[in-house]
């Protein structure tokens, strides 16, 4: 298997029960390191430019105000097939159909409050990296 890195965010609703350190044991358990960390506040500027690609949608606004509602954790995770590993990790979007064992399973509270966001491809990996970190944050 090849060392890849993925892009995470545990969200607003997460952090507001103190669930990073919950969070980040479960993303270990499952084999990937932590190689960048830190918890940010993003502004609706930042939230809009990532979450473009929903500009058209319905939600994008509601998803917007739902991301800055409150500090988040970014991190890259580094680890064999990490992106697979990690959306393996995270379970279904909606909590209802997620795998037992699974953050979102354990700690979604809703569809849009699932908890976590992680990238479904490595080139959306190093997009979303580079949208939060700069190279020397990147220290695994």
């Amino acid at each position: 298997m090849a060392q890849q890195r993925t892009f995470s965010i545990i969200k607003p609703d997460a952090t507001r029960r103190n669930l990073t350190g919950a969070i980040n044991a479960k993303i270990e358990a499952s084999g990937l390191r932590i190689i960048a960390q830190k918890r940010i506040h993003m502004t609706s500027e930042q939230a809009g430019e990532f979450y473009a690609v929903h500009k058209e949608r319905p939600f994008y606004g509601e998803l917007v105000e739902f991301m800055t509602s409150g500090p988040v954790v970014v991190q890259v995770l580094e680890g064999d097939d990490a992106v697979a590993a990690y959306r393996g990790v995270m379970g279904a979007t909606n909590p209802a159909d997620a795998d037992e064992g699974t953050i979102r399973k354990e700690f979604a509270e809703s569809i849009e409050a699932n908890s976590v966001h992680g990238s479904d491809s490595l080139e959306n990996a190093a997009i979303e990296i580079a949208h939060f970190f700069n190279d020397d944050e990147i220290v695994g």
